[in-house]
């Protein structure tokens, strides 16, 4: 039986994860995940597929805000969606032969130098990403890397996309931002159908969750246009830090 304070719950870590999602360009699931399984009992499955059925709604109004102020890259965005869905499957056939451990603590150290590298370049608003031969491939092996990443640990894709969209491609945060949360769409829709399949997704914990953000999402993603692109990137660093931290600290009780 569901609990009125799960409801509740439910509402508040929605509100919470839209605002973020259009602030930093990302899922949200990094904060779904861990609020499910604290604060209404959801167990770990199940809390990461009705968290990736939640982006859904979530990304597609983050998009639209972004889009309408002209800072999504739809060809790049689906260049990194062909490399994602590679990865993806890469990702889950490694699974059990790499050490996730080792894939982990690899990955902290990988946010934490891209933490120090945001420090060093401000993007800049005027920005564009010039589409050449070399930039495609970049892409692509980009998109692969998040599916791998994906696959393996179940990360969401904008903790890595946004910054290497800004660091390696020369793209403004807010196009990095935007396009990340396009990439998303479609890999959120594709893995909940696999969690639906296999029943691990809260259909109405999703919906209530995903709705509730939509109210915030525009609203984080005005926020974000309106920062100096150098506290955006400063906010963007602290928001990767709180990600190695919970990714530390859950290493270290996995141990």
């Amino acid at each position: 039986m569901r609990r009125r304070i799960d409801w509740l719950w439910f509402v508040v870590i929605g509100l919470i994860a839209g605002f973020m999602s259009g602030l930093f360009g990302v899922g949200g699931g990094i904060l779904i995940v861990p609020l499910l399984i604290t604060l209404a009992g959801f167990g770990q499955k199940r809390a990461a597929g009705t968290s990736l059925a939640a982006i859904v709604p979530t990304s597609i109004a983050g998009v639209i805000t972004y889009a309408v102020n002209g800072d999504v890259a739809l060809i790049v965005a689906a260049i990194l969606c062909v490399g994602s869905i590679i990865g993806a499957q890469l990702g889950a056939l490694l699974l059990h032969r790499l050490p996730k451990r080792v894939v982990q603590w690899a990955f902290i150290v990988f946010l934490l130098i891209v933490v120090v590298s945001l420090f060093f370049v401000i993007p800049s608003r005027d920005a564009v990403i010039h589409l050449s031969v070399l930039a495609i491939i970049g892409l692509l092996a980009l998109g692969l890397l998040v599916g791998v990443l994906s696959g393996i640990l179940g990360i969401g894709g904008g903790a890595v996309i946004v910054p290497m969209l800004i660091l390696l491609f020369g793209a403004s945060d807010l196009v990095a931002k935007g396009t990340s949360l396009a990439v998303m769409i479609p890999t959120a829709i594709s893995g909940t159908i696999g969690n639906a399949r296999r029943r691990n997704v809260d259909i109405s914990a999703a919906l209530t969750i995903g709705l509730s953000a939509c109210l915030t999402t525009s609203l984080g993603a005005i926020v974000a246009t309106a920062l100096d692109p150098a506290i955006g990137n400063l906010l963007f660093a602290a928001f990767l830090v709180a990600i190695a931290v919970q990714l530390t600290v859950r290493a270290l009780r996995t141990r």
